[in-house]
């Protein structure tokens, strides 16, 4: 679970930063996810950046929240067409459900 206090942080984080991750024309592909996730391995916290094009009608809340789903990650924010994920690392001795 994500406090508003630690998305307030992650946001302050991130916003001076460049998107990571670029979602094409094609949408958000199997490769992508992939490449989320292993952002989200490493650093925790992803910036990711949807072209007009990969909407495909929708709208950028919804393709970010399947994102979200899919790679296990909570959803912190979407402005425009950008949108941050973060997920919690794992420690070393926690095992998985």
């Amino acid at each position: 679970m994500i406090t508003s206090k630690m998305k307030r942080r992650i946001k302050r984080k991130l916003n001076t930063e460049r998107p990571t991750v670029w979602v094409g024309k094609e949408g958000p592909t199997p490769q992508i996810q992939d490449e989320i996730r292993r952002q989200l391995e490493k650093k925790k916290m992803v910036k990711v950046k949807m072209l007009k094009t990969a909407l495909k009608g929708e709208e950028a809340k919804n393709v970010a929240s399947t994102m979200a789903q899919q790679t296990e990650s909570t959803l912190v924010d979407v402005r425009g067409h950008t949108f941050m994920l973060y997920k919690n690392q794992k420690r070393k001795g926690e095992k998985s459900l």
